[in-house]
């Protein structure tokens, strides 16, 4: 059994990531960019925060955390944003990144 101070150190991680959104696209997906930045794929188009919304979705489906750890930090209406995922350690961050592909 996990002590009380291990399970809200646990829940203090999170990392930050940098993300370019290409809306409209064929398919969703994710790619990393030569920057270091995440290039994600949505379906949803840039109108009324629908991409905004699947972009929280799709991230939290791919670190499987609840929406509600998936938080854009700025950029809500550019293409480029940060986004804090909070439940995610900077090792498992690395893992889906590094799935992402090139």
């Amino acid at each position: 059994m996990k002590s009380q101070s291990s399970r809200r150190a646990e829940a203090q991680e999170a990392v930050t990531l940098g993300i370019r959104i290409q809306p409209r696209a064929s398919k969703n997906g994710m790619a990393r960019m030569a920057d270091g930045t995440l290039k994600i794929r949505l379906t949803a188009p840039p109108v009324d925060g629908a991409a905004n919304e699947a972009l929280v979705l799709f991230l939290a489906d791919a670190f499987g955390v609840p929406r509600s750890q998936v938080e854009i930090l700025s950029g809500l209406t550019a293409r480029r944003k940060v986004v804090r995922i909070s439940g995610v350690s900077e090792g498992d961050a690395l893992k889906v990144v590094r799935e992402a592909g090139p």
